[in-house]
């Protein structure tokens, strides 16, 4: 470990200060240097490669269980254990988490419907259960405000919608790209918070037009639609909070990106058995 150390060290610190410090001889670091690496070190050095292509892929975001998943879907034969010593010994880490509070803006208006999902976040089957919400994102010229769409069945974001302006059209823009790209049965349960784009008129005459029943958080209650607080949380801490955008439009586009290419098909979740949602629906839906 002490000859490792140094070989990694080397560019930082002189040789002779670092063989002093550690009470070793710089001949013997160097006969160290020349021998043949063991068969254990070329496969770790192989496996670091891997690790650190996933790290990358994953955008910073996988702990060591996700990234030995990933590894075993592609065939890799190795143990939790040792890729949790190797990305130890590389430092390679997952993003630090920063907390996230969602937004509060027009969430204290009254509206006459029930909180019908009551947190039962756990779905059997496809568009039975809905849940949306609005965050916004700062750019330098600029906010841009998101509103999305989950189907808790798979975690799916089946539906998203981005504007300047935080109104009724942001939300039913959303809403209406998920009924055309789902078609739901009638009957299907639609959870948001109470603030004012959800209440209104419009956004209610659209979810009566399609057979969906409205259910809405307790007021000032942000546990009442945990999953899409997750989902803005995830996508603060693995896109925003590392980004700093120029405009709305590159905003968007990588919103996008991390939307539609890595969330929806990529992103491993724990909840669905380590499958990204498009994954976990293809498997489980006849």
């Amino acid at each position: 470990m002490k000859y490792q150390f140094i070989a990694e060290h080397k560019d930082v610190y002189r040789i002779t200060v670092m063989c002093e410090a550690l009470n070793i001889k710089r001949s013997s670091y160097y006969d160290w240097t020349l021998r043949e690496q063991s068969e254990r070190e070329k496969q770790d050095k192989l496996l670091v490669t891997k690790i650190k292509s996933i790290h990358v892929a994953s955008r910073e975001n996988y702990g060591a269980r996700k990234t030995w998943k990933e590894l075993r879907e592609s065939g890799e034969r190795c143990g939790l254990h040792k890729v949790e010593r190797l990305r130890r010994k590389y430092g390679i880490e997952a993003k630090r988490m920063r907390l996230f509070r969602a937004s509060k803006t027009g969430r204290n208006s009254e509206a006459a419907a029930d909180n019908i999902l009551d947190r039962q976040f756990s779905v059997n089957q496809p568009d039975r259960v809905w849940v949306g919400d609005i965050t916004f994102i700062t750019t330098r010229r600029g906010v841009l405000f998101l509103s999305v769409i989950i189907d808790l069945y798979s975690r799916q974001v089946v539906g998203w919608s981005m504007s300047n302006k935080q109104d009724r059209y942001l939300v039913t823009d959303a809403l209406m790209m998920a009924i055309n790209a789902r078609q739901p049965k009638p009957g299907l349960i639609h959870h948001t918070d109470r603030g004012i784009q959800y209440t209104c008129g419009e956004y209610k005459s659209l979810l009566a037009m399609h057979d969906m029943i409205q259910s809405l958080s307790r007021k000032g209650n942000c546990h009442d639609n945990a999953v899409a607080e997750s989902f803005f949380s995830h996508l603060k801490n693995e896109l925003i909070y590392h980004r700093v955008f120029i405009d709305r439009e590159q905003a968007r586009t990588e919103i996008f990106d991390y939307i539609e290419v890595f969330y929806n098909r990529q992103r491993r979740h724990q909840t669905l058995d380590y499958l990204s949602p498009v994954e976990y629906e293809m498997m489980n839906v006849a």
